[in-house]
This record gives structure tokens, C-alpha cells and sequence, in this order.
């Protein structure tokens, strides 16, 4: 007997399809399949398709969208949210986070990539809401001594629990460096020889102002960030790099031939006026690349279906070329970056983990209904995701998520800390 069957789907290629999961995988697709299930979801009219994955997310932010708005990076940072967010607790971070994972869900998003600090907080809200996510042991040596110490005690605890098996196996752990202006060479290199024992994949900012730009060659030798990135052992096949705005064609070949993803913000980068990713020249390149949506304090959302659209238009725009970025592969970016996280997931195929989103096409914003995907890149809004999956559960059915008044409530009210 299967978990869950799910009737009458329609897969991307048009074909209509029964779909049976077991054991949190894709188990058997077929035109018609009439062996039992424990339930039986009817699909009608909807496309079955990979859901979102999110590479690049500080959740706990949530609780500062629209707190400092309309700023230049740093004295956003350093005037306004690393000011706020010394006065965090984990309640705090767990009720952001979980207020967070509900407007991905709602949104088609199935997994994300965290880099903040009071971690159980956010393992708490992900291993209760369902969601897959790489937790980073986020490292910054911003503040006094007595705050670095605990941020290593944090991660030092969190990194054996993980080891001793104690969270879900949909959360994996990483190593993150803030970046290479806020964590000494030193470090940077000891975090990097980390990642290589441990087999940890690393995740850190990396690029993202001409300003670290300018000062990286200035303090390091005339290196850019890339180089002194990579002279710190920090760019291989594990290194998950978000923002890479400002690089040269050298930096794009050396990321290409040492595999590391480039991991684009789009929404983010142009709010804070920090520049645009080359899409064009970074793809000419062989660079892997995925998308991510940053924390909410600086996109301010989590929907994936601005972040697509609006990395279409800024591989236009910023190379000049209408033909860059086309739906189908910005989909790809929003999707297929599964394979470099969870790379069992990511296609509706039998043996596949179950992770998917189902889409009613039935919007106005659909019709034209000429090509599904170019659709859900440049019309689609969240609203059109009716139910989600994640290792073979709903997390969302038909719009509803368990709980999510309460959700909403306790974010609110945790918000009133900051006005």
C-alpha cells in the first residue's frame, strides 16, 4: 500500500499521470494507477511540478521587513540591524523563523539555505514546519569577546548534536564565514580546512559591493574578493557563494573550473543598490548558479516568483540581450538547485525524494495559457501554488497550512519588541 496517491496530475511535458509515494519517495507514476493508498488526493486540472529551493536566507529576518528601509548597506547594517539584532533571543528567532517557512510554503518553496545565529530557534521552527534546509554554523567576528565565545559555543554544540543525530534528517549543517570582511584571514582559512574534514559544504557572502571590492584589492595586494577567497582555500565544489556581484571574467573562470555555486539575490542586490549579477557571462562561463532571496529586511519576501522574474529581467538589462535569461532556465535556477543541496530531489521521477508543488493554472494571470513556465516566471504569483509536498507530505493543502493564525500572530507580537 502507498502513503499518499495523487490522481488526475498533469507533469510538465503535458502528460497526465497518477503519481504514488512511499516512503517519502516518488514510487510509481503511470497514466492510471489503481493500487490503494492510505490517501487519495485528486489533482484535477493541476500541474505537478519540482517546487522552490532557496539558496540563500537569513529567516529570522522576517521580524525586520521594513525596519530600516531604503538604505545603503552598511550603515543599514551596522546603524540599524546588527544594532536590532544584538537584542534577539531564541524565541525571537524561532517565531521569525517559523513565520518565514510559512511564506515559503505558501509560496512554492520547499527548502532553504540559513546563515543566522541562535540556531536551535530556527532547527526548532524547521524540524516542526516540515521544511528541508542547510543551517549554517554562522561565524562573525563582529562584537566583544564575550559575544564571539558564544557564538562558538552555539555552533560547537549544534555541530555534535547533528553529529549524534538528533535533528530530522532533512536538516543538514554547514559551515559559514560571514564574509571576508568581517572574519580575519586566519579564521577564514581554519573554516575552510573545516568544511574539507567535515565534508561540509560553506556558504558565505562574497562579492556583493563594489566597496569590499575596492577594499579587497586595496588591503589584499590588489586580489579580488574571489582570489582572496580562494587564496583562504574557501572556493571549490563545497563553496555556496551568495550575492557574486562584483566580478571580473577571471573570477567567473575560476569559480566555473573549481565548481563553486554563485548564488544570485537579485531583489536584494538592486534594493540596496549593490549591483547586478551577470547571468550571461557567468553561464558563458560554466558557473553553477542558483537563486536565493536573502533575509526580509533587505528583499523584503521570500516569494520565488518576483525573485524569477526578476532575475530574467536583470540578465536582460544588465547584458543587453533580450534572449538572456529565459524562463525556462531561470525555472531551472529556481529548481534544479536541489542538486546542490538535497540531490535526490528536484524531479518528478520515480525514485525521486517527494518534494513538489502543485499549481492551479486556473488564474487570470495564466491566461494566455500559451506556455506554463514562462507563465510561472514572468505572471506567476504565489497564489497559484494550491498544495505543497516535502518528503512525500502536504505541508500545504489547497491553501492552508496547519497553524498558520497562530504563526502570524506570534511573529506580530514578537515584532512589537522593535518598534
Amino acid at each position: 500500500m502507498f502513503d499518499l496517491l495523487l490522481k488526475n496530475a498533469v507533469l510538465r511535458d503535458g502528460r497526465k499521470v497518477d503519481v504514488a509515494i512511499a516512503g517519502g519517495r516518488f514510487a510509481k507514476i503511470a497514466p492510471v494507477i489503481d493500487e490503494s493508498a492510505l490517501e487519495v488526493f485528486d489533482c484535477q486540472g493541476m500541474a505537478l511540478l519540482p517546487p522552490f529551493y532557496n539558496c540563500h536566507t537569513h529567516t529570522p529576518m522576517t521580524l525586520f521587513r521594513g525596519y530600516a528601509d531604503d538604505l545603503e548597506l552598511f550603515p543599514w547594517l551596522n546603524e540599524h540591524i546588527w544594532p536590532a539584532e544584538a537584542r534577539l533571543n531564541e524565541e525571537d528567532v524561532y517565531h521569525g523563523t517559523r513565520l518565514a517557512i510559512l511564506e515559503m510554503i505558501k509560496s512554492g518553496t520547499v527548502f532553504c539555505n540559513d546563515s543566522y545565529f541562535w540556531l536551535n530557534g530556527t532547527i526548532r521552527a524547521v524540524q516542526e514546519m516540515g521544511i528541508r534546509a542547510c543551517i549554517g554554523l554562522f561565524w562573525i567576528n563582529v562584537g566583544n569577546r564575550q559575544q564571539c565565545e558564544w557564538r562558538q559555543a552555539e555552533n560547537a554544540e549544534i555541530f555534535k548534536a547533528w553529529k549524534a543525530g538528533a535533528y530530522s534528517d532533512r536538516i543538514q549543517i554547514s559551515r559559514d564565514p560571514h564574509a571576508i570582511y568581517s572574519v580575519p584571514e586566519a579564521e577564514l582559512r581554519k573554516l575552510a580546512e573545516l568544511s574539507e574534514s567535515e565534508n561540509l559544504t560553506m556558504h558565505m557572502h562574497l562579492a556583493e559591493t563594489e566597496q569590499e571590492f575596492n577594499d579587497c584589492r586595496r588591503d589584499h595586494n590588489g586580489m579580488t574578493p574571489f582570489e582572496y577567497a580562494d587564496a583562504c582555500g574557501l572556493i571549490n565544489d563545497r563553496a555556496r557563494l551568495a550575492h557574486c556581484v562584483w566580478m571580473t571574467d577571471s573570477d567567473r573562470k575560476l569559480a566555473a573550473e573549481k565548481g563553486a555555486v554563485l548564488i544570485s539575490n537579485p531583489t536584494s542586490n538592486m534594493k540596496l543598490c549593490s549591483g547586478m549579477f551577470h547571468f550571461k557571462e557567468a553561464e558563458k562561463a560554466g558557473c553553477r548558479i542558483a537563486l536565493g532571496t536573502d533575509g526580509c529586511a533587505s528583499n523584503n519576501a521570500h516569494s520565488f516568483f518576483s525573485e524569477m522574474k526578476i532575475a530574467a529581467l536583470v540578465g536582460k538589462i544588465q547584458s543587453g540581450d533580450p534572449t538572456a535569461c529565459p524562463a525556462t532556465r531561470v525555472f531551472e535556477y529556481a529548481t534544479q538547485a536541489a542538486k546542490y543541496f538535497v540531490p535526490e530531489a528536484g524531479e518528478i521521477a520515480e525514485g525521486k525524494l517527494a518534494d513538489a508543488m502543485l499549481i492551479n493554472p486556473d488564474q487570470p494571470y495564466f491566461v494566455g495559457d500559451y506556455n506554463l513556465v514562462s507563465n510561472l516566471v514572468y505572471a506567476g504569483e504565489s497564489s497559484c501554488v494550491d498544495s505543497l509536498l516535502c518528503d512525500g507530505k502536504f505541508l500545504m493543502k489547497h491553501r492552508v497550512v496547519e497553524g498558520e493564525e497562530e504563526i502570524i500572530a506570534k511573529a506580530r507580537q514578537t515584532c512589537n519588541k522593535y518598534r
